[in-house]
């Protein structure tokens, strides 16, 4: 068993990681089918790079596939991976906030549903010609953390995921053995959707399955979706961080 847990005071400014715009960066809408309905990603890679990479998926906040994960998706591709944003609601649809709570109740509860359309868009990325398919994270945000720290307490092999200011309990515990992957959790300390109870039981349960996990907390941070400059409350220090520390994840769980 591995873990660590990691509580950050920012006291300077972190350089911004590598992000600049590139002409060779390749942008593809893929429409797939799951269960019959249809759903619509973007996948994204670096044309000027020769050879297979590591891919990685990013899943969306609760509003569904938005502008956010398909720029998250081009940043990936600008690092040099095969990224794929995927749709976890159907038809590439970004939903009205007001229906954004119940839709991602009712995807995020059912678990089998998570697994299908997870799965299937883990089959695009790996299907593409430039993703080495022994070399593949997943990464999300809010409602998305929720999704990818799920996949991994059912079992998912891929080598990582990286939960962003996740939703940490979801009904899904996982037991001794269960989780066969590596985990990087990142949280603000004061996060309202999050808050310490939540933040303890996750850490817990991590400790006591057994988890090869890095859990990050942020310290001061007050807001939920802490490194969407859309959201209600951007912390640009603390997102630049945790781009950084994904970055570095990746490192250590691709060969």
């Amino acid at each position: 068993m591995k873990y660590f847990l990691i509580i950050l005071m920012l006291i300077s400014i972190v350089p911004l990681s590598s992000a600049f715009a590139v002409d060779s960066i390749i942008s593809e809408e893929i429409e797939y089918i799951v269960d019959g309905q249809s759903f619509k990603g973007l996948l994204t890679y670096d044309s000027s790079i020769q050879g297979k990479r590591p891919g990685i998926l990013v899943v969306h906040e609760w509003q569904g596939i938005n502008d956010y994960a398909k720029k998250r998706a081009m940043d990936l591709a600008k690092e040099g991976y095969v990224a794929f944003a995927l749709d976890m609601y159907g038809d590439g649809k970004e939903v009205p906030r007001s229906d954004a709570a119940s839709i991602s109740r009712r995807v995020g509860s059912d678990f089998d549903l998570i697994s299908k359309r997870f799965n299937a868009a883990l089959d695009i990325i790996k299907g593409h010609k430039y993703t080495d398919d022994n070399n593949i994270a997943a990464i999300g945000y809010c409602f998305g953390g929720g999704i990818v720290l799920n996949m991994a307490r059912m079992g998912t092999d891929i080598n990582g995921v990286v939960g962003f200011h996740s939703s940490l309990n979801t009904g899904l515990t996982a037991k001794s053995g269960d989780i066969n992957t590596k985990i990087l959790a990142i949280q603000g300390d004061m996060d309202p959707v999050a808050p310490l109870e939540k933040q303890t039981a996750f850490e817990n349960e991590m400790k006591a399955s057994g988890a090869d996990y890095t859990y990050i907390i942020y310290d001061n941070v007050k807001a939920h979706n802490f490194t969407n400059p859309a959201g209600s409350s951007y912390y640009e220090k603390e997102a630049e961080m945790a781009w950084d520390s994904m970055l570095g994840f990746f490192d250590s769980i691709f060969n």
